[in-house]
């Protein structure tokens, strides 16, 4: 009794015992397995193009971070630009405020 786990072996038939030795007897074969190189050639080329593929999502993935490292760096460049807008208007009104507040404390 075979477990379900194996696997059966299947043999081809017998060949007729009373053939006459002039006719031919064909039996059917079945087709062996490629020789070990040509496997080995086949199972080259999955890790070649998973190679390939991961290769041009690192490609895919380092022009994303690139542009968005362009872009930060836009946004840094109008932060900085703003905190000088800032500082300066500030210093005005400092300025503007302070003749009012020195006129106020000598009056």
């Amino acid at each position: 009794v075979a477990s379900a786990s194996q696997a059966q072996v299947i043999l081809p038939p017998l060949p007729p015992e009373k053939v006459p030795g002039q006719q031919a007897v064909m039996l059917l074969c079945s087709i062996p397995d490629p020789p070990v190189p040509f496997r080995m050639m086949e199972d080259a080329e999955a890790p070649g193009e998973q190679l390939y593929q991961q290769s041009q999502a690192y490609v895919a993935a380092n022009q994303r971070l690139q542009q968005a490292g362009d872009a930060l760096r836009q946004r840094c460049e109008l932060l900085r630009q703003a905190g000088e807008d800032l500082e300066r208007e500030v210093a005005q009104m400092k300025q503007a405020a302070l003749p009012t507040a020195e006129a106020a404390s000598s009056g």
